[in-house]
């Protein structure tokens, strides 16, 4: 083979396992004889002929092949310096295109970038991986790079080139396992993946880990998406949201299933699509008066079943619903209507799937080799290696990403006492110890704070929510007092004893009622959010309304005073769809939540109920504004076991700005109940769990009682109350009125 490059380059190319085909592809030049001219190369194995294409000048130089395989040169001497050029390629049935040569592009990643990279600390990292729609040097086309330090060959396949991984072969950008490449004229909406040739010479497709689209499943290609072409309107929302917090705010989170929401029934129950739930969604939880919409996992996964927790497009909002602008139009709308959005993430584990992340070069690039340390037995899935940079890098970033390009206001961790310790969901001789000999996983914990600290450097109004289900300490302090850094901890101690209780018969409450007053025990240890969430209306666990024992009146009285000790309880608050007007069924992801049972009094009025409840959550100062120090609340009676009657104040900053809750668990109606209260006032009666526009049997304490100078319960004034069964009255003080009794 008469050729200017070296003939072991050439048949790397040709065989498709060159780190660099850029030094042996494209234009340049050589010397010979002290002459200089240039070479032009190409590889297009279907090619029976090609042509260079002068694109100022229009001259034509025929290439040489120089291989049957379709490897061709050109020789070029009447020219003194590099020229833009097309290729044009006849194929062996007489087809004629043109191209830009993808060989002829000089590297567009910084080394600077690939050094913050291999650090682990580019927190915008998904502006240089991934696929990107660029202009270069006058010419439009999409930037691809991909990390695969492990792989000998990485090409970009796709319909644009037959899946032919022969065809853009990529470049290894120096040591930093990044591979690179610029294609001309490929646009938004092109499929693609990878095709990488490992260390064994074996050929794995991959999906894009940093791709912003996908196909719709089954399919798994990536797809070539700019998002950042959406007109946003939320200004005002962004801004008041990092100017504020919300630790002395209502939080009434709304958790949705967006699949299973509702269908379209007409369409075959269709799912509905991002914009359709701009409208029906998000006028609905402004309606029901929640203050956020928490999204289970809305990032691309293969499998509907996983409910979205097995994630194979950490960057790609599902395609299940809509495109990305879909999404975004999603989010603004939600803004505009006072709503804040916060959505599930997925760092602990990622699924199997061949396309995904999983042995993504040959090797455990993201995961761990050793089975002890990257496998979840439970699970069935591969653990992040959270002490790898470029991994930790690839976290991080993508939780920045989904607040800088999808204005997201917060995100839930999923799963976090997994990353915490390392023997989890294991046995004796299935984990390795940390250094120190411990169960702690160090690299995870560094991860967490590192995550942490990043997201309120850019976003101090972010809302980062831990779903941890063990007693480490310090989850939601900052990391530079050896905390975790978290905003917010779902309160599962709480949801365990309190599920535990409300779902006994009431004849037995009176034996566990340490079950629900124990969290206030611990209640400001953390930041807190009480969770009644998807994980506890599945698998047997029963619906919300069918956990409450008894015939179907003490059911649903059952449940308004479950929601009603929730809500006076110090914390944020999150329910999971359907629990809001007593779905009897439990969830299922393959089915709409059944919206018919609001042709029904009690259901339609068990909404009316939490609707009012959230009202009342985010008017009433001393439900949110002290939520997370003891001074904001003050047990009245907790040992009442043998009526399973508690009370208790709520405050606010101001002490006026007060209310009482007076919880009855039993069936029972109680004449003339006494407790102690605070101040000399008349007490008004501003919800009643029991009232009849509720479903309730309308027993109440005709708008409110007066205060009398006896002492009760350490307190030098009290009221007598009429106490209605299965029911919370929450009662208000109203300083110089007087009773009309």
């Amino acid at each position: 083979m008469n050729t200017t490059a070296h003939i072991d380059d050439v048949f790397r190319v040709i065989n498709a396992e060159h780190y660099d085909p850029f030094s042996v592809l494209g234009m340049h030049k050589v010397s010979k004889n002290n002459k200089s001219y240039f070479a032009v190369r190409a590889y297009l194995p279907n090619a029976k002929e090609i042509n260079v294409i002068d694109c100022a000048g229009g001259s034509k130089y025929a290439m040489t092949k120089l291989h049957d395989a379709g490897f061709f040169e050109a020789i070029i001497e009447d020219k003194d310096d590099f020229f833009t050029y097309k290729l044009e390629a006849t194929d062996y049935i007489g087809n004629t295109f043109s191209f830009y040569d993808p060989y002829c592009f000089l590297p567009m990643i910084s080394d600077f970038d690939l050094h913050l990279f291999n650090q682990g600390n580019h927190h915008h990292i998904y502006e240089k991986l991934g696929s990107h729609v660029r202009t270069i040097n006058g010419i439009k086309g999409t930037m691809f790079a991909v990390w695969a330090p492990s792989a000998k060959r990485v090409s970009v396949v796709g319909s644009f080139n037959q899946w032919d991984g022969r065809r853009h072969q990529m470049r290894q950008l120096g040591f930093s396992g990044v591979w690179e490449i610029f294609i001309p004229e490929l646009s938004q909406g092109e499929l693609y993946k990878f095709e990488i040739r490992t260390q064994s010479s074996e050929i794995y497709i991959k999906s894009d880990p940093y791709a912003f689209y996908s196909e719709l499943r089954p399919a798994t290609a990536s797809v070539i998406y700019d998002v950042d072409t959406y007109k946003w309107n939320d200004d005002e929302w962004i801004k008041n949201r990092d100017t504020s917090h919300l630790f002395d705010k209502p939080v009434s989170i709304y958790e949705v299933h967006l699949g299973s929401w509702a269908t379209i029934p007409e369409e075959d129950n269709r799912f509905l699509t991002y914009r359709e739930l701009a409208d029906r969604l998000v006028n609905y939880v402004k309606e029901m008066g929640y203050t956020h919409i928490e999204l289970m996992p809305i990032a691309e996964h293969p499998f509907d079943g996983s409910w979205g927790y097995q994630i194979t497009g950490y960057y790609a909002v599902t395609s299940r619903y809509g495109t990305p602008e879909d999404f975004m139009y999603f989010v603004d709308k939600c803004h505009q209507n006072d709503i804040g959005v916060i959505m599930d993430w997925v760092p602990a584990h990622f699924p199997k799937d061949a396309h995904g992340l999983a042995r993504f070069d040959g090797s455990a690039l993201y995961e761990h080799h050793d089975q002890k340390q990257g496998e979840h037995p439970d699970w069935g899935t591969h653990i992040f290696n959270f002490g790898r940079h470029e991994v930790k890098n690839f976290l991080i970033s993508n939780a920045v990403f989904w607040f800088e390009k999808y204005h997201i206001d917060g995100l839930r961790v999923d799963a976090v006492a997994s990353m915490l310790y390392l023997d989890y969901g294991k046995k004796d001789g299935e984990w390795i110890p940390n250094k120190w000999g411990g169960k702690e996983n160090a690299d995870a914990i560094d991860f967490m704070r590192q995550l942490n600290s990043t997201v309120y450097n850019y976003f101090p109004g972010a809302m980062m929510v831990a779903e941890e289900s063990t007693s480490w300490a310090l989850v939601t302090k900052p990391p530079h007092v050896g905390g975790l850094g978290f905003a917010f901890k779902w309160n599962m101690g709480w949801m365990n004893d309190f599920l535990r209780y409300v779902s006994l018969d009431p004849i037995y409450r009176k034996y566990h009622q340490n079950n629900l007053t124990f969290s206030m025990v611990y209640a400001f240890s953390e930041n807190f959010t009480l969770v009644l969430s998807h994980d506890e209306v599945v698998h047997g666990k029963c619906s919300m309304i069918n956990k409450m024992p008894g015939d179907y009146w003490q059911k649903f009285a059952g449940l308004r005073a479950s929601y009603g000790y929730m809500y006076g309880h110090p914390g944020k608050k999150l329910l999971f769809m359907g629990g809001e007007f007593g779905q009897f069924v439990e969830w299922d992801y393959k089915r709409s939540l059944d919206w018919h049972l609001l042709d029904y009094d009690m259901h339609q009025k068990l909404q009316r109920y939490v609707k009012d409840l959230n009202n009342l959550y985010k008017n009433e100062k001393s439900l949110y504004e002290v939520d997370s120090h003891y001074e904001g609340f003050e047990w009245i009676d907790c040992h009442d076991t043998d009526h399973s009657i508690v009370s208790f104040v709520r405050k606010a900053k101001d002490w006026r700005d007060s209310l009482i809750f007076v919880c009855n668990f039993t069936p029972s109606v109680h004449e003339d109940y006494r407790i102690g209260v605070p101040f000399d006032a008349f007490y008004e009666e501003v919800l009643n769990s029991d009232s009849e526009i509720y479903g309730g049997s309308n027993v109440g304490n005709s708008g409110g009682v007066q205060a009398e100078n006896y002492c009760f319960h350490s307190k030098q004034h009290s009221i007598r109350l009429r106490i209605p069964p299965l029911a919370v009255v929450v009662l208000r003080p109203i300083f110089g009125k007087e009773s009309n009794d």
